[in-house]
């Protein structure tokens, strides 16, 4: 991808958008790696003994994960210079019914568009998008098989999901 060209860019332009997929797998390679080892991360029982429905995902692997369609835009991680979120939702992670735990079972949509530019500053403000993606049955609380021509239910995870980077 080529660096974006600060003259080129406007508020409102679309920057890209990615969807991301979480396995129990991935919670504990996620969690060996920042030494988060919290149970609601890879215990069912423990998680709703605190009152979630299930094991989620790490925050910060959620948080971590969105802010990657930036850095990839910009064509340099070092160039995001500020990153916030605020967290509104958890990731729920099942376990697989069948098969490998590295099988996903959470699905996430992340699209970034430019919501400031500052010229003078070389400063671009990237609004993210951070949805979880759910089959519409299992978003019922029904059995999560999907018909193909149904759209997913998309429920916002992170709210003013917001980076600035320095073009």
């Amino acid at each position: 991808m080529n660096k974006p060209v600060l003259a080129d860019l406007e508020k409102g332009q679309q920057i890209g958008s990615r969807e991301l997929s979480f396995s129990r797998a991935d919670l504990l390679r996620y969690a060996a790696a920042s030494g988060d080892h919290n149970p609601i991360h890879w215990n069912d029982r423990f998680a709703r003994e605190v009152g979630l429905d299930g094991v989620i995902a790490h925050g910060m692997l959620t948080m971590g994960s969105a802010v990657g369609l930036v850095s990839d835009w910009a064509g340099d991680p070092g160039a995001v210079v500020d990153y916030q979120a605020r967290f509104t939702k958890p990731v729920p992670v099942p376990d697989v019914q069948t098969g490998s735990p590295e099988s996903p079972t959470a699905r996430l949509l992340i699209t970034g568009k430019i919501g400031a530019v500052d010229a003078e500053e070389r400063r671009v403000r990237i609004d993210l998008t951070v949805e979880m993606l759910q089959p519409a049955a299992e978003a019922q609380g029904q059995s999560p098989t999907e018909e193909p021509d149904q759209e997913p239910t998309r429920t916002k995870v992170l709210a003013k999901s917001q980076a600035v980077v320095l073009l």
